[in-house]
């Protein structure tokens, strides 16, 4: 009986390539065979977006990509970093195990109450930022931030979370324990998942006597916070919006210190 190793290269291809990227690096050890199957294009190529159109525009923003010898290489140049897209509004980076699409919408292109006004919000630049731009925040008594993204944009039959990414620079107004941030998930056509948590990692929630912020809020390692909004699946049936909010309308003390980066959306 023929070993599976002892296949013809192509047909290890054709198997390999309906698997995932990290199947494919781990069986690319068996054999000679298996190495050059696994490392052809005819095998990445399936791991990569299948639109060609948006790939060129991916590639456009990044010129270095447009030389990359293979599409193993380009797969793992979209999965090392993200790339500015949209002049700037957007990240868009591949799932390093998995191949799915991770997108961060920048701080510009988020809904910010008063962005707009001087006296309470800054646009400034930040060396560990990704984006030319990030939000830092005077002083508000109302915190309220939105963002949106369609579904049609995001890898199907995949469960996403959305993530607020944040700083904390000098903070005031966010240590109150009985006045958490409501964060929520609202997909359109169907269910609102809402909670309320700490910006601050330090908060103590007096009420189950534990730090609930620590165990919410996480340092990146971009050396950024981040902490999940929500989760939503996306089945990859229709053109469904999806809206990410974080509010404190609650509580009318003064807040300050908050430096926002944008809201990740990337594989549960």
């Amino acid at each position: 009986m023929t070993q599976f190793e002892e296949l013809p290269e192509g047909c290890i291809a054709t198997v390999l390539s309906r698997t995932t990227p990290i199947d494919a690096c781990r069986l690319s050890v068996v054999s000679n065979t298996f190495r050059s199957a696994a490392d052809s294009d005819a095998v990445w190529n399936q791991f990569l977006p299948s639109d060609s159109q948006f790939m060129d525009s991916i590639i456009s923003n990044s010129p270095p990509l447009a030389n990359v010898p293979s599409k193993k290489a380009l797969y793992l140049a979209l999965s090392d970093r993200p790339i500015i897209i949209d002049n700037g509004l957007k990240s868009f980076q591949l799932d390093r195990k998995s191949g799915k699409i991770c997108y961060m919408l920048a701080a510009r292109s988020l809904s910010i109450a008063w962005v707009d006004d001087k006296r309470y919000w800054e646009w400034i630049s930040m060396p560990n930022s990704r984006f030319p731009k990030v939000a830092k925040l005077h002083i508000v008594c109302w915190l309220d931030i939105r963002g949106m993204i369609n579904m049609h944009d995001l890898s199907p039959n995949t469960q996403y979370a959305a993530y607020l990414v944040f700083n904390l620079i000098n903070a005031s107004g966010f240590h109150n324990p009985n006045s958490p941030v409501e964060i929520s998930v609202d997909v359109e056509g169907g269910r609102r998942s809402t909670k309320n948590v700490y910006l601050d990692p330090t908060v103590e929630d007096r009420s189950h006597n534990r730090e609930v912020g620590l165990q919410q809020t996480s340092v990146r390692n971009d050396g950024w916070l981040e902490i999940e909004i929500g989760e939503f699946f996306n089945p990859g049936l229709e053109d469904e919006e999806v809206q990410m909010n974080v509010k404190e309308t609650n509580d009318y003390s003064s807040k300050m210190g908050l430096f926002v980066e944008g809201i990740e959306v990337r594989p549960k």
